[in-house]
């Protein structure tokens, strides 16, 4: 993947540590944690797994966790039956869905003929099998872990019902995706859900969790560096949105496009095939918020692909 890491959190407790994400379930990733065990970690057991939400750069070894050391998971609801369904849904082609999903967003006749021969990518790939059993996190609840008290609050949009957590007792606040210090989280639509607008979830949210943030809030991220100055970083990220919405109407009321001929509007750069994937499923999620804003709508079709216009 293009985004070459992901922050992980371990805070001690009494009798072991709470980690908040985990990486992918991979040789490279179990061989990392095994190094933190025998050094920083000291030896002592992971007694519970918190995963911010469900994609699987953050949850990919809380299975393994919860098999070598019994650790408890908790997880939002939404997320801990996302990941495991997705776990679970094993294809070994694209679906029918997936490809029809593509073929209207514009996809190139001959990327989606080489992804229809071509094995997926499929969590349980890179995510240890989840055994039952979870402690739900909801909106406003009060837990408490690494010897702290924290609020949970959720956001939507880059994943449903991602978890942040903000420290009752000092500036400390978990972020996961949600809140990121030097670029924006993914938000995107896929055949699951065509017609989902995380675009309006995102903003939603964003204005939801400024009410929380304060200038010295010291933000840990789930990539990037931790950061201060919440604020005007929730600003940046709704700001980073609203403007790329106005550019995409102002230039479907030009000319129509499909999904995939609006990559150079949002994105301003060339997308390269490493990308492509989440640059699609990001430009269909700005034109559903359009459409549902009554700002564009479908006005015929190229090759199969919806065109988009004022």
């Amino acid at each position: 993947m293009k985004l070459d890491h992901v922050n992980v959190y371990a805070l001690e407790e009494d009798d072991g540590w709470t980690v908040v994400d985990t990486g992918f379930d991979s040789l490279r990733g179990r061989a990392i944690w095994e190094g933190l065990r025998a050094g920083p970690l000291a030896g002592k057991p992971v007694v519970r797994v918190i995963g911010t939400h469900h994609h699987p750069d953050h949850i990919g070894l809380a299975g393994w966790f919860m098999d070598r050391d019994g650790a408890d998971l908790w997880m939002s609801r939404t997320a801990w039956l996302m990941a495991r369904m997705l776990v679970l849904d094993v294809q070994d082609r694209a679906s029918p869905q997936a490809l029809d999903f593509w073929r209207r967003a514009g996809m190139p006749p001959e990327m989606l003929e080489r992804r229809a021969t071509e094995r997926p990518f499929n969590f349980a790939d890179v995510v240890h099998p989840l055994p039952l059993g979870f402690t739900r996190l909801t909106e406003g609840q009060e837990v408490t872990f690494g010897r702290r008290r924290w609020r949970v609050a959720m956001g939507h949009g880059h994943a449903p019902c991602h978890a942040t957590f903000w420290s009752q007792d000092d500036n400390l606040v978990i972020g996961g995706d949600q809140l990121l210090p030097s670029i924006s989280p993914n938000l995107g639509v896929y055949p699951t859900e065509p017609l989902a607008d995380p675009v309006g979830e995102w903003l939603d949210s964003c204005a939801r969790l400024r009410a929380l943030s304060r200038d010295d809030h010291l933000v840990l991220p789930g990539h990037k560096l931790p950061f201060t100055g919440l604020p005007f970083r929730l600003d940046q990220l709704t700001l980073n949105h609203r403007t790329a919405l106005d550019r995409l109407a102002e230039a479907l009321a030009v000319a129509p496009r499909h999904a995939v001929g609006c990559f150079d509007i949002l994105f301003k750069r060339r997308i390269g095939e490493a990308e492509f994937g989440l640059a699609l499923v990001e430009a269909v999620a700005h034109l559903n918020h359009l459409h549902r804003a009554g700002v564009i709508r479908p006005v015929g079709e190229s090759g199969g692909a919806v065109l988009w216009g004022a």
